[in-house]
């Protein structure tokens, strides 16, 4: 066989030319034959000694499929893609596939069956590009050369330029610096952005940028001979203080200097809850004018843009140091430390190595007392002082254990009102102390004729004692409500002159809570009520009675009622009165003895036995005509 390439086919390197039309010697070529039904050919041409003809499948033979597999696809309506398992020609692929190890690992893996598969780490938070790599620029150093082709005394220039690149958009801008009187157009040579590379559609990317090599842009070639560590953005750190001013107070800013065009830019130290609105620039990034020209003073340096013709300096990095003040478009920052990189500059610009930062002492404010206003007397103290502390004021806690524990608990006391006027201290009122939240509510019943409206005299509130003051509030207890005390409610003073038995009841079951005094003289109230109930169950031995002896002990009943001045005696007879429903002057004694309690019947107990006694009239009745005789209305 020929290894020579017949007419108009070409000839690759490293392949060995098989010439598809058949050897007269050979005969035809069989197709689909197994190779082991095929016996070698001998050579009847060619050299002696020359290799036999590779085998179909053997890799140095030609390649007749150049399509690429099928990697897109589509899965219940979705588009999905895979990996590729061949290349062009057929062959099979290894890259992206499986190794034996990974094989072996998840033959011998079992499924874990009571907790599942291990959870994996959650990636950490996605941060995009624009906000990870702000204001972090590439700074390279580079010049191009420039054809004079009109001058005889040069045929080219060198132009020094600064290639920046932005990270953060992959743009690119170059600068030249500006040299005045130079009649060349300098400054931006290049705006800002993605300068494209070839014809393809690719653009620069920060891994084409190095030292000592070229790299051409519209045409324009550029050689690169350094560029700077990192970032050309000097960071200081300065307070502007404006404590003399009314409201004034020291405020921290940052500014930042830039290398690159000799810009600067100061922002705001923004803190969490310090009540400014969020707007950290003070003043964006500009050229800042250190020294004006001569000028008047009405020119409207504010209104209209300034120039090189109004300014005889500008600021540079000279005016910023550690220690020192400097005044930005009339406002004086005192600058008190730098960051790490701004130190390294200064220290191998211009040989500066005090960095020491200054302590800057915040002034603390001074505490301005809290002046609590006296309490109005409208609603509960707790709930009005809520007012005083936030603007949107929240109830008072309760103490939900004792509101439970004592739910439906209530004490109620009788009252007398201390007043000048004589119609008031007849007046009478049932004051009701609320266990489970120290509430009082104070009624007054209703008199007929008397020309009092009663009814609800005080709602349910808590009543503090008298002294007591908004910032240390005391208020009345159980233990402050005892027979003959007197309290004082907004204003009015009462006498306690009575209670009911749940009272005593209270207090004996908790004696350990009360004064003994208190707990005696209540003990003594009840006494003739307990005496009135022992005559009602005793058989005490009826005897005539004696007009005289009567008459002498009413007398005394008299006497005794002088000292009680508060008594409605006028009470007394309607109540008898209204229970006598025949008029027969007489009451069964059970009858009697409970208007007896429920009155209060202000007597001693001799006296009240031998009345009661001297009144009876047969087994179980009672004059209560005679017994009335000693409470005169």
């Amino acid at each position: 066989m020929s290894s020579e390439p017949g007419p108009g086919l070409p000839f690759l390197p490293g392949c060995a030319f098989r010439d598809p039309m058949p050897h007269p010697c050979q005969g035809p070529v069989t197709d689909r034959v197994a190779p082991e039904h095929l016996e070698p050919p001998e050579h009847t041409s060619g050299e002696a000694g020359a290799p036999p003809d590779p085998p179909l499948d053997s890799p140095g033979e030609l390649k007749t499929s150049f399509h690429r597999s099928q990697t897109l696809g589509y899965k219940n309506g979705y588009a999905l893609s895979r990996l590729p398992t061949v290349g062009i020609g057929g062959e099979r692929l290894y890259v992206n596939q499986l190794s034996q190890p990974d094989l072996d690992e998840l033959s011998n893996t079992r499924p874990v069956l009571t907790y599942g598969q291990s959870k994996l780490t959650p990636p950490s938070g996605f941060v995009p590009a624009h906000v990870a790599f702000d204001k972090k620029i590439l700074k390279f150093d580079a010049y191009f050369q420039e054809d004079v082709p009109l001058s005889a005394e040069e045929a080219y220039r060198i132009r020094q330029v600064g290639i920046y690149y932005f990270l953060e958009d992959d743009s690119i801008s170059v600068m030249e610096p500006v040299v005045q009187n130079s009649g060349l157009p300098q400054g931006k040579l290049l705006r800002r952005h993605r300068v494209p590379k070839n014809d393809r559609g690719d653009h620069y990317h920060w891994k084409d940028l190095n030292r000592g090599m070229n790299i051409t842009m519209y045409s324009r070639t550029y050689r690169i001979v350094d560029c700077d560590p990192f970032t050309q953005v000097l960071r200081f750190y300065a307070v502007w203080d404006d404590a003399a001013s009314m409201f004034g107070e020291r405020q921290p800013y940052i500014i930042h200097y830039y290398l690159a065009d000799d810009t600067v830019e100061v922002r705001e130290v923004y803190q969490k809850n310090d009540g400014r609105h969020p707007f950290p620039v003070l003043i964006k990034r500009q050229r800042l004018p250190k020294t004006f020209v001569d000028r008047k003073k009405t020119f409207p340096s504010c209104v209209l843009e300034i120039s090189d013709l109004e300014v005889l300096e500008w600021h540079t990095a000279k005016d910023f140091a550690v220690g020192k003040a400097t005044t930005i478009l009339g406002r004086t920052f005192f600058i008190y430390d730098c960051d790490n990189f701004t130190r390294n500059f200064y220290r191998d610009k211009f040989g500066i190595t005090d960095f020491q930062p200054v302590e800057i002492n915040k002034k603390q404010p001074e505490e301005v007392p809290q002046v609590i206003p006296p309490y109005n007397g409208f609603g509960i103290l707790e709930d009005s002082l809520q007012n005083c502390f936030s603007l949107h004021p929240k109830p008072p806690r309760k103490d939900i254990i004792k509101m439970l524990e004592n739910d439906h608990k209530v004490l109620r006391y009788q009252l007398a009102l201390e007043s000048p006027n004589p119609e008031d201290r007849k007046r009478r009122f049932i004051l009701s102390y609320f266990l489970s939240d120290d509430m009082i509510s104070i009624y007054e019943p209703r008199v007929r004729n008397s020309g009092i409206i009663g009814g609800k005299y005080l709602g349910k509130t808590r009543v503090a004692k008298p002294g007591s003051t908004t910032e240390n509030a005391t208020y009345y207890e159980p233990s402050d409500l005892t027979i003959g005390s007197a309290i004082e409610v907004f204003g009015h003073r009462f006498v306690i002159t009575g209670a009911d038995e749940y009272v005593l009841n209270y207090m004996e079951s908790n004696a350990e809570s009360f004064p003994a005094a208190a707990l005696q003289a209540l003990r003594e109230h009840f006494r003739p009520q307990q005496v009135v109930k022992e005559t009602a169950n005793s058989d005490f031995p009826m005897l005539g009675s004696s007009r005289q002896e009567l008459d002498e002990l009413i007398v005394q009943v008299q006497e005794e009622l002088k000292l009680r001045e508060y008594l409605n005696n006028k009470n007394i007879e309607e109540a008898f009165l209204q229970c006598d429903k025949d008029g027969s002057g007489t009451l069964n004694r059970e009858t009697f003895l409970d208007l007896c309690n429920r009155l209060n019947v202000p007597t001693n107990t001799t006296l009240l036995n031998k009345l009661i006694h001297l009144c009876s009239c047969g087994e179980d009745k009672i004059n209560y005509r005679d017994f009335l005789r000693a409470f005169p209305s």
